[in-house]
């Protein structure tokens, strides 16, 4: 079961909360949010997308999550306890305690009606990401809007053909901002005031070869996909 400022596992209803392993790094002990704390939502989600953004997939934050670095969709993560009766405070006070203890290496369940079945591995979260109100924030954010539409459908890579869909289902949205595709990431750099400099070989050996932190796609993309998504960029970057 799950109880305020303490989280057991008990019953088929947690597997989808249990397994996401939030709850495998000793969750407990770093306190728990209150309603003193006064939390601001809207602080918690530009965080998130900042900082969180990048690796975890949610739909409200419009963060499809990063091939390159597998973290849960926080959505499918929290669906089934959702939909089994739990409410935001249980969610919040997970979600909090996952920032101030960080994760060792875990592996996520995701339903197999909704996904690919069994565990697989993701990678670890170091702790205190965010600190102080501004993680009550992020973590009562998260609370309010993850997995409140059920389970999400992962995107095929595979199958995405158009530079926004390979855009979006490649994590680029969660590292760049793009007015065009809706992103506010802040990992990487802000395409639309690069959008002067941005050629398509530029941006097509960027996306194959990677550079600074952004990992290289050529393992993960199609030589048409490659050409597809630096075309999107370069077409709608500053627009």
């Amino acid at each position: 079961m799950i109880r305020r400022g303490r989280v057991t596992i008990g019953g088929a209803g947690l597997a989808a909360i249990a397994a996401v392993a939030l709850l495998t790094s000793g969750c407990g002990y770093g306190g728990v949010a209150s309603a003193a704390d006064h939390p601001d939502l809207q602080n918690g989600a530009t965080i998130f997308s900042s900082t969180c953004g990048g690796c975890h997939a949610l739909q409200a934050a419009g963060t499809p999550g990063n091939p390159a670095i597998p973290a849960p969709d926080l959505d499918n993560a929290f669906a089934g306890a959702r939909s089994d009766g739990y409410d935001s405070v249980d969610i919040e006070n997970v979600v909090l305690d996952q920032i101030r203890l960080g994760s060792g290496p875990i592996a996520t369940y995701t339903n197999p009606e909704h996904g690919v079945q069994g565990l697989t591995p993701q990678t670890q979260m170091p702790p205190h990401l965010v600190t102080g109100q501004n993680a009550i924030d992020v973590a009562a954010y998260v609370a309010s809007v993850a997995g409140v539409n059920g389970y999400v459908t992962a995107c095929n890579l595979g199958n995405a053909k158009t530079g926004m869909a390979i855009f979006s289902c490649a994590g680029c949205s969660g590292c760049h901002t793009l007015k065009a595709a809706g992103s506010t990431g802040t990992i990487g750099p802000n395409l639309d005031q690069l959008a002067k400099a941005l050629t398509l070989p530029i941006v097509v050996r960027q996306v194959t070869n990677g550079g600074a932190v952004m990992p290289p796609f050529k393992s993960k993309l199609t030589a048409a996909q490659i050409q597809a998504v630096a075309q999107y960029v370069v077409s709608v970057a500053g627009k």
